[in-house]
């Protein structure tokens, strides 16, 4: 058993703490920390030879630089000393780039198998019971026990994995392992088919279901806990890592988990993007209910309507299946009324119209994205449910046209709810975000659900839900529409931008990457709201497309080697300052 090293290497001066958290850190200290340039150096310097433990690299860090400020951090570290201000942040910052170093491709290669173990939810089966999650807890379970942390098993739902520190204090990691489902195989834009289940390395993006959200994030974490404990760094607090298994269904696991566990009282979540996400929108869903409908007159039929997989996943296709007597009259007509609608409204999508024994398959081809981004995309199940509606043909009425109409003109193309009414927008957080999204028939109608992102405004979520439903239904009245309307939102976060926890993060973000540091918004939803004190840490680059959710998911290879970077400096130092607050 290893012996840790003297606790009073924690870091003994808060006010220099406080100072170097941040990105405003005291004049005379702020050149003695090691930032982006010297950081991209050391890199280059030591991607060939990484020694195998941490203070053999501190050592050889030492005898190759002229950076006298780095030279006593180390000498001070090695030998015991009680850190201070900028040797505390030079040592934990070169910690994190001995993992980067040491286990970059360890951590890809356990992200690979994390990738390879289908963690969506299947049916109406309970994720607990879910096979892909069992799998999942064993995988994590054995990691954590070869890394020498401790395990438990929260009646999968939650798998948490500690780290003990000295004292009884825990700060909270979390991040979540399900995702949303993915197809058999996806077909990148040169024409290459994937498939999801399985990582695939191509012009330096590791392609897969799950690499951006988040298993990348839990791969790195772990591999940043096995370096804190196998080179004996002093740790002052635990580090609790905390990884859901329902948070893209609902987050009913984390529910069950705080029901019996008591919450750390600062929490970091792995969810979301950098520099630091202070503020998520409400998350919620309009769900419009048809009754089936045989069909009415002799006119084409409309069979079938696809949408994405999940509510929250803006598809990349969406597809209408149409009877007719003549279908290649009906897929002519179509595919000429299709050319139009496209240039008319934009030309970034297509429109493809074929036969198929007596049915047309009437496609529309977006560009899928979370939805969350929706402007990142191109819902095509808007677009489909316009052209539609505008085609003129004599569809035999149906529940199918019945969410035609209804789709289009309540939602159109538009995604803030100018159309419906309900358009508004937050300084910090930006504006309201509706998307059409899943279509989902069953033995007693279709379903029609459309994604909800309410930033904070005049209205409560309640009352926002509240003015949606009364609008739909007075839609319902006023068109003799059989349907029913159920609205849900949930509050959204906005956080006070200030503790010395947050100043940490934005120092870390700011000098590692010499981008701005400075905190942001998310239209997305994490369990950030669940947890007190609690602030999104990547993992997601600002200025970069989110590709979670979407049909051709990857990470970045760079962005996973700072994750690993920031993630271990980001424990250690928030492990061990002396104040939170």
């Amino acid at each position: 058993m290893k012996t840790m090293r003297n606790p009073a290497l924690l870091l003994t001066a808060t006010a220099l703490a406080l100072s170097l958290a941040g990105p405003a850190s005291a004049a005379g200290n702020e050149t003695a920390t090691i930032k982006h340039d010297e950081i991209q150096r050391l890199l280059k310097a030591h991607a060939e030879q990484v020694p195998a433990d941490f203070d053999s690299f501190l050592k050889q860090v030492k005898s190759e630089t002229d950076n006298a400020a780095l030279q006593t951090a180390i000498d001070g570290y090695l030998q015991d000393k009680p850190l201070e201000g900028a040797d505390f942040v030079n040592v934990y910052r070169l910690l994190g780039l001995y993992t980067r170093l040491h286990y970059g491709d360890d951590v890809i290669a356990l992200l690979d198998e994390m990738v390879a173990i289908n963690t969506a939810k299947h049916g109406d089966t309970p994720q607990h019971q879910n096979p892909g999650i069992k799998r999942f807890g064993e995988l994590i379970k054995a990691k954590a026990d070869a890394f020498g942390l401790e395990f438990r098993n929260i009646d999968n739902r939650i798998f948490e994995v500690k780290l003990p520190g000295s004292t009884d204090e825990d700060f909270g990691i979390l991040t979540h392992g399900d995702t949303v489902p993915a197809a058999e195989s996806w077909t990148l834009d040169d024409g290459a088919q994937l498939d999801p289940f399985e990582i695939t390395r191509k012009d330096g993006k590791l392609y897969g279901r799950g690499t951006e959200d988040d298993k990348a994030s839990i791969a790195a974490a772990l591999y940043a806990m096995k370096t804190i404990k196998e080179n004996d760094v002093p740790l002052k607090r635990t580090i609790r890592l905390m990884i859901e298994t329902t948070e893209e269904t609902g987050g009913e696991g984390f529910e069950y988990y705080k029901q019996r566990n008591e919450l750390p009282a600062y929490n970091i979540v792995l969810d979301s993007g950098y520099p630091a996400v202070i503020a998520e929108n409400g998350f919620g869903t309009i769900d419009a209910y048809f009754p089936r409908e045989q069909g009415d007159g002799d006119g084409p039929l409309i069979t079938e309507i696809t949408g994405g997989l999940a509510t929250n996943q803006i598809p990349a296709t969406s597809v209408a299946t149409i009877e007719a007597e003549d279908p290649q009259a009906l897929s002519e007509t179509l595919k000429a009324q299709g050319e139009a609608y496209t240039k008319a409204h934009g030309g970034d999508f297509q429109v493809t119209s074929t036969v198929e024994d007596d049915s047309v398959k009437l496609t529309v081809k977006g560009k899928s994205a979370h939805s969350s981004k929706p402007d990142s995309g191109v819902n095509p199940v808007p677009r489909l449910a316009g052209l539609l509606a505008a085609s003129g043909v004599p569809f035999q009425d149906n529940h199918y046209t019945a969410a035609i109409e209804y789709i289009n003109a309540n939602y159109g193309l538009d995604y803030h709810g100018d159309k419906l009414g309900v358009a508004y927008s937050h300084d910090f957080m930006g504006p309201l975000l509706i998307s059409p999204t899943y279509l989902e028939l069953s033995d007693d109608g279709l379903r029609v659900a459309v994604n909800v992102r309410a930033p904070a405004g005049e209205r409560s979520p309640e009352e926002l839900a509240k003015t949606i439903r009364e609008k739909l239904v007075a839609y319902a009245e006023k068109t003799d529409t059989d349907m029913q309307v159920e609205v849900e939102i949930s509050d959204w976060m906005l956080r006070d931008p200030k503790g010395a926890w947050l100043q940490t993060l934005l120092n870390i973000f700011g000098d590692t990457t010499g981008l701005p540091a400075d905190p942001v918004s998310s239209a997305g939803s994490t369990t950030a709201k669940l947890l007190p004190n609690a602030i999104n840490f990547g993992p997601s680059m600002p200025g970069e497309d989110y590709t979670g959710h979407t049909s051709e998911e990857f990470k970045k290879v760079d962005n996973l080697m700072l994750d690993i970077q920031m993630f271990t400096e980001m424990f250690a130092r928030i492990g061990n300052q002396e104040r939170l607050d």
